[in-house]
């Protein structure tokens, strides 16, 4: 089922998360909505949070960034990260253009370290740990930061921000076109 995804402003994105076991109730049907809420939104990651619920769970699918043949290595980058704990972020920060499917219209460049070496529960509960680099930990980093409470637009510039807030408004208040279902905190439900 395709969810909405909440919008900034929302509190559920800003929320400590909390850890699951296997036995998170329809943990199996929860990650199926999460793949295709992300794929009907054209997304390349999705957090628990960006659909309303406050626990330490996102997927990521990085193959559409080998569209061109630049990078081999996103071929199959399709997972389930549960309860993750990002051991170590190395390596000198670079910059590169991010956008949130919880803040449509809004992409800017954010530094983020190029290596990361993480440890998660994969769909079948197995512990993983795995480094990665270049796209695939900025993809992770982001969506990290997601169960972490944390957006991306709390890493831009300060001026830039500034020069965003009346979007971000506008995005909670629901003034913003998008593709797919979305959940506003500004907007009141109609009776």
């Amino acid at each position: 089922m395709i969810l909405p995804i909440v919008a900034y402003g929302t509190p559920v994105l800003r929320q400590e998360t909390e850890e699951i076991d296997e036995h998170y109730p329809d943990l199996k049907l929860l990650i199926e909505d999460m793949w295709e809420t992300m794929y009907a939104s054209s997304g390349v990651g999705l957090a628990a949070p960006q659909i309303g619920k406050a626990i330490r769970l996102f997927v990521i699918d990085a193959s559409g960034f080998n569209e061109d043949g630049d990078h081999p290595e996103l071929e199959n980058f399709k997972r389930v990260f549960i309860n993750p704990i990002i051991l170590e972020e190395s390596g000198k920060e670079w910059k590169f253009e991010e956008g949130c499917l919880s803040i449509p219209g809004i992409r800017e460049d954010v530094s983020r370290k190029p290596e990361v070496t993480i440890e998660y529960y994969n769909e079948q509960f197995e512990l993983v740990e795995e480094k990665l680099d270049g796209i695939a930990a900025r993809i992770i980093q982001h969506e990290y930061d997601h169960i972490e409470g944390i957006l991306f637009t709390d890493k831009i510039n300060p001026l830039r921000k500034r020069l965003i807030k009346g979007k971000l408004n506008d995005i909670a208040k629901g003034n913003v076109k998008v593709n797919y279902r979305m959940k506003f905190p500004l907007v009141k439900a109609k009776h």
